[in-house]
């Protein structure tokens, strides 16, 4: 999608402060971090929300979950972190483009914070 920031990013076009990167994946530190360590990863691939997961792109979100196992491994939070997914504008989704926050650094609660 040509107006989509996430793909600009996934495609080089803006650059970014990278952690990982494959040939499906990319991961990068959050611009507004809402934790001390909070990374991004998307698929390179557009795909607008969780909403949008198929069967015929379902082992991407495979794939980013084994990478976010990898960067918290190697980050050394492999035991205390959090993984969020927004799925529409209600749930708090502002980049229409699967991505998920991985975070880490602080005490967490639930449901808010």
């Amino acid at each position: 999608m040509s107006d989509c920031i996430f793909c600009k990013i996934a495609g080089g076009e803006i650059p970014t402060n990278k952690v990982y990167e494959d040939e499906t994946v990319i991961a990068f530190h959050d611009m507004d971090p809402q934790a001390p360590t909070h990374i991004l990863v998307i698929p390179k691939a557009h795909i607008a929300s969780a909403s949008d997961i198929t069967a015929q792109n379902s082992a991407v979100i495979a794939h980013i979950f084994e990478v976010i196992a990898k960067i918290a491994a190697d980050n050394g939070f492999e035991n205390d972190f959090r993984v969020v997914n927004n799925c529409g504008a209600r749930a708090g989704q502002t980049v229409h483009h699967l991505h998920f926050h991985v975070m880490s650094g602080r005490e967490f609660t639930w449901p808010a914070g």
